[in-house]
């Protein structure tokens, strides 16, 4: 079960990083992805859900389309941003409860482990004991860490790109509109799982969804190096 011993303040935006055990794969087929993002959408709430209710909201959402959905959550967090890598996620939360980050994190790492352990006839943990956080502290850091996130998945085409930059800036381009497992579509006008984050806050600072494209893009086109972000302690 992921922890941290300090205290989150509510209002306040962080990035975590969450890993996978020994650098293993937490995401083996797309399923495991689906699960992973109906996880993020469901455990976000200080109330329990009963499966007979998951499985009412996924009837909804696949019959109707998530528009259809009430969202009636009282939320733990706001999920600002995520992504989803083989054996790590990325996750961009603002915390609205008290203890909110370190519940939603306790929920998730309990409910999506346990459905990995089961699925595959394991034992033990799935996820590190202890995720990692950085507060964000102004636009500036907020926008670059916006990039950090939406460009992870790069490593999935050209693994070394985070030390030797980016080699075919249109490839890369062309790979994260088509990566389906973070938030960048929805930033960028292409609905993808939209009831999963709330956009609004990044959208203005971000000048639009223009804006997180152009800002992606640029970035990509002439920094292209993990060493270029600033203000940043996660790796991965």
């Amino acid at each position: 079960m992921p922890y941290r011993k300090e205290q989150f303040v509510n209002d306040d935006i962080y990035h975590l990083l969450l890993k996978g055990v020994a650098g293993r794969l937490i995401f083996k087929d797309i399923d495991d992805y689906y699960r992973g993002i109906f996880s993020i959408y469901e455990f976000n709430a200080t109330k329990p859900i009963t499966i007979r209710k998951q499985r009412e909201i996924r009837a909804r959402i696949k019959h109707r389309g998530p528009s259809s959905v009430v969202d009636e959550r009282d939320k733990l967090v706001e999920v600002l941003a995520f992504c989803f890598m083989p054996n790590h996620i990325h996750l961009l939360l603002k915390q609205l409860k008290d203890n909110g980050i370190t519940k939603f994190m306790s929920k998730l790492g309990t409910g999506y482990g346990g459905y990995f352990n089961r699925k595959y006839g394991r034992k033990g943990y799935v996820f590190q004991n202890r995720f990692c956080a950085v507060r964000i502290k102004n636009d500036e850091q907020l926008k670059n860490i916006f990039v950090y996130i939406h460009t992870n998945p790069t490593a999935c085409i050209r693994p070394h790109w985070k030390e030797k930059g980016i080699e075919n800036p249109e490839e890369a381009i062309n790979f994260l509109e088509n990566f389906k497992w973070s938030s960048y579509l929805d930033y960028i006008g292409k609905k993808n799982f939209p009831s999963v984050t709330e956009r609004n806050f990044i959208l203005a600072i971000m000048k639009g969804e223009q804006g997180c494209k152009e800002f992606v893009e640029y970035w990509i086109r002439y920094k292209g190096k993990m060493r270029e972000f600033t203000n940043l302690s996660l790796e991965e």
